[in-house]
């Protein structure tokens, strides 16, 4: 969360020294209901912790509410977010901890810079978008979003404050005759009917949020907030400053019906109809960066490398200077006509400067976004060092394929361990470390890329949003065959066969070793299904909870042909978290889909039996895996959990000291986890105790921190694992005290 001057009346006097084991160091911030302090791990690592006002803690109605925050900033917390590392909206002064993120708010940046270049908005918008998608997705509704709720941290844009958040399904409505909500930003069914607010409140508010970084003040402009209401309902919003290609899409989003809207899926398939391309090129404050006077572009777009599908980049040669990025798309006479329709209805209205800041600050949970990944520019790579160190005792190695810091996701398969950073793949030898081949993948200046999976036999760069997919071959990184991946959705591959689910929820089955379709259609009862897939099962899995969390529809497809091989309606909200001894097993969150982790359900399809093992404590954030009959559960705080399904209870459970891990992986002998700070941690299988653990490996950066952690990857007697320096390593399995 970003730094704040203004602190309520009386914050400072009642500032705790701890919340939990958590020390409290300085105020960032003060709104109505809470102070947000900045904080410290027992690791290191900083925090945004929130601490409630003394007088609401006395409040049950209150408390409620705030077990609302934390149980939607946790739901949306995901492989785009920053995590909820920790809550107690049980204790005497209710609290939440976050990950601290550094970036002024949007509200700070335009009162301190003015309006946001074009190039900026569009990423802004597509920022968003993307963050909207990934709220709505789990069936939340912010319900207020604004400027002095989206902070522009160096990777992108981020909502915070979750505090009047709802399920979209939820019976927990405002009540009659309140209005919850900042009025500048709220669609008119906020004021006409509280009580039906859906997702398409926040696409208003998208709308809205745009034209106040592309101006300075809203598209309903007033002092009064009972003028500014009267016009959210009944006027035509002022467009007057909003770049013209962008004017459209802002216009459909300040629709007064909701089904007018587009949805954030829509927004960032139109979004690149609008630019020729848009890349990830991080924000960084000019007062962040010294610029010292210099022209502030925030989201500036960078130029792209020119593109040679057919030829990877070898190690060992000198990278090409990057090419310029083409012009922008033009557009065509009915979008201009548009554009300048909007301006003119704008000018009918005579309009005040908006007052930045206005209403309470929102400081709560942080949804950290990562940035819009576009895959199909095969540009020349900049110049990168692919150091090693020789085999050292153990049999393990040590690699640098990239200069400076930034986490590689790495995967094995055929001979090679892929691994991507920052749009670039680099293969190396599992042996050795030998740098193999290079490619990039996505443009220069994009955020970590996500593991590569091998599918039908070829390398798949990870996609998870529209682009052109290149599947390439593991010996030389030469493209095998490309294709469009649907505009929105997500691809996942399971066994030789990529799932690409498109925006209307139809699903295509792509032969991964050819590229050709296969099979396409929907699947009964998933309005929009992801699938997961996990090793050795033939079987892809496709969970939807219900609105309110009360349920869960299952369905296990085969991949090869979309066949459905088994479907069921299971009781509370379900994630898939492996297979085990003909069952499928899941983890449950708390009774409304809300909170902690809870238990672990195995579902026997052929008997159609449940069997639930309950946890002895409630965890948060959990990443799990599955070897046999035994659940291994990492969660946020760094507890480390062993299950028996068998015995249906805990086997033993570690406090590894980490303020959260990867997602564990093991062999049966160890566990093994990937910390913050590049450690690689062993831990006993069956005894639950700390065997060894790596160096740190921290990099230049020590204070920034991953949204998500790249789990260890097994190879027989060998651990490859990755750190935030930049390095991939690996090391002997066999005598983790060594390490």
């Amino acid at each position: 969360m970003a730094p704040q001057r203004n602190v309520g009346a009386g914050a400072e006097a009642e500032l705790p020294e701890y919340a939990g084991h958590y020390r409290l160091e300085s105020c960032l911030g003060s709104g109505g209901m809470g102070v947000v302090h900045l904080a410290r791990s027992t690791s290191g690592m900083r925090l945004a912790v929130k601490v409630v006002h003394a007088e609401f803690a006395r409040d049950p109605e209150f408390r409620g509410r705030f077990r609302q925050e934390v149980g939607a900033a946790r739901k949306v917390s995901g492989a785009f977010t920053a995590s909820v590392v920790d809550a107690d909206p049980e204790a005497d002064r209710p609290w939440m901890a976050t990950l601290y993120i550094p970036g002024p708010t949007l509200a700070g940046e335009v009162k301190r810079n003015g309006p946001m270049a074009p190039a900026g908005l569009r990423r802004l918008m597509a920022g968003l978008a993307e963050a909207l998608r990934d709220i709505h997705r789990v069936g939340v509704v912010h319900r207020d979003l604004k400027p002095s709720n989206v902070l522009l941290a160096e990777d992108g844009p981020k909502v915070i404050d979750f505090g009047i958040s709802r399920p979209s399904d939820s019976e927990l409505r405002t009540e009659t005759g309140k209005l919850i909500g900042t009025p500048p930003f709220m669609a008119p069914e906020q004021f006409r009917r509280p009580r039906e607010v859906g997702p398409a409140a926040d696409v208003f508010a998208l709308g809205s949020v745009l034209v106040h970084a592309a101006t300075g003040r809203g598209p309903f402009d007033s002092d009064s907030p009972y003028v500014v209401a009267y016009q959210v309902v009944h006027d035509e919003p002022d467009l007057t400053g909003v770049p013209a290609e962008l004017a459209p899409l802002v216009l459909r989003c300040l629709a007064k019906e909701p089904e007018d809207r587009p949805t954030p899926d829509v927004l960032m398939r139109e979004l690149r109809s609008v630019a020729a391309s848009y890349d990830t090129q991080v924000f960084i404050p000019a007062q962040r960066a010294g610029a010292g006077g210099a022209g502030r572009e925030p989201f500036a777009e960078k130029p792209d490398g020119p593109e040679d599908p057919e030829k990877p980049e070898k190690p060992e040669e000198s990278a090409g200077p990057e090419a310029s990025a083409g012009p922008e798309a033009s557009r065509g006479p009915e979008e201009e006509g548009l554009a300048g329709r909007v301006r003119r209805s704008g000018r009918r209205t005579e309009r005040r400067r908006a007052l930045v800041g206005a209403g309470v600050l929102g400081l709560a949970a942080v949804v950290a976004l990562g940035a819009v990944h576009l895959f199909g520019h095969d540009g020349t790579a900049a110049r990168n060092s692919a150091s090693r160190t020789a085999p050292a005792g153990s049999g393990g190695w040590t690699a640098t394929p990239w200069a400076g810091s930034g986490t590689p996701r790495c995967s094995l398969g055929a001979g090679a361990l892929v691994c991507a950073r920052a749009g670039q793949l680099v293969a190396l030898d599992p042996a050795d470390g030998r740098p193999l081949w290079r490619r990039t993948v996505a443009p220069s200046g994009a955020d970590d890329s996500g593991a590569p999976s091998l599918t039908g036999g070829l390398v798949q760069p990870s996609l998870t949003r529209g682009g052109r997919l290149r599947a390439l071959d593991p010996a030389s990184g030469a493209t095998r065959w490309q294709r469009d991946a649907p505009a929105a959705g997500g691809v996942a591959s399971a066994g030789g066969t990529l799932l690409f689910t498109g925006a209307d929820g139809t699903v295509t089955g792509v032969d991964g070793a050819s590229g050709a379709t296969v099979w396409s259609h929907r699947i009964p009862g998933h309005q929009v299904p992801y699938f997961v897939s996990f090793a050795g099962d033939p079987l892809a899995y496709a969970a939807s909870p219900s609105g309110d969390g009360s349920g869960t529809r299952v369905t296990a497809v085969d991949p090869e042909t979309g066949d459905v091989r088994w479907d069921a309606r299971l009781r509370g909200t379900l994630t898939p978290v492996g297979t085990s001894s003909g069952g499928s097993l899941f983890l449950t969150a708390a009774e409304g889909g809300y909170g902690d982790t809870t238990a672990v359900v195995r579902y026997t399809p052929d008997s159609g039996a449940s069997r639930r093992v309950p946890l002895t404590v409630p965890l948060g954030q959990v990443h799990g895996t599955v070897h046999g009959n035994v659940v291994h559960l990492m969660a946020a705080g760094g507890t480390l959990v062993a299950v028996d399904l068998e015995a249906r209870g805990e086997l033993w459970s570690l406090e590894t000291g980490l303020a959260r891990g990867s997602a564990p992986v093991t062999d049966g002998r160890n566990v093994y986890v990937t910390a913050p700070d590049g450690r690689l941690l062993a831990v006993d299988a069956g005894e639950g105790t700390l065997l060894g653990q790596t160096r740190p490996r921290l990099g230049a950066a020590p204070d920034r921190v991953a949204a998500d952690l790249p789990e260890p990857v097994l190879a027989g007697d060998r651990v490859h694992a990755a750190a935030p320096d930049g390095t991939v390593f690996t090391v002997d399995t066999r005598a983790p005290a060594a390490w």
